[in-house]
């Protein structure tokens, strides 16, 4: 009796153990520089850059392209879709994507009525040099 409890203690231990390091997958998948290809329009194809912050459903950060940087209006991602507002002095943006393997794919258009798509890979995490 006294091994049986020493075993179910040890197995225990062991799980709740285990549990203290299981790390959870990417709960903010977003986060991070993304490198981006916007096609269509009459710009052609341009290459872009979004620097993006998630907090849940919530995104923030700034994109940066050929044709200048700015902050992102707004932006949210809900039921594994990104949908960002960038408004400018000129003309304004709103992108749609849907998140799949790791990669964002959407469309984009502007109020003056230009469409595209564009897709977006997130760029490699580098190690601080010494």
């Amino acid at each position: 009796m006294r091994r049986m409890a020493i075993a179910l203690g040890t197995v225990i231990a062991t799980a709740v153990l285990g549990l203290g390091q299981t790390k959870p997958s990417n709960p903010e998948p977003l986060t991070g520089t993304w490198q981006c290809m916007s096609h269509g329009g009459s710009n052609g194809d341009m290459e872009f850059t979004l620097d993006l912050q998630q907090d849940g459903e919530t995104v923030t950060g700034s994109v940066d392209s050929p044709l200048g940087g700015t902050d992102i209006s707004s932006a949210t991602f809900k039921d594994n879709t990104l949908e960002i507002h960038i408004d400018t002095d000129q003309v304004n943006y709103v992108l749609t994507a849907k998140l799949i393997d790791g990669k964002l794919t959407g469309q984009w258009s502007t109020d003056g009525g230009e469409k595209g798509t564009w897709e977006g890979k997130k760029a490699a995490k580098t190690e601080p040099s010494e």
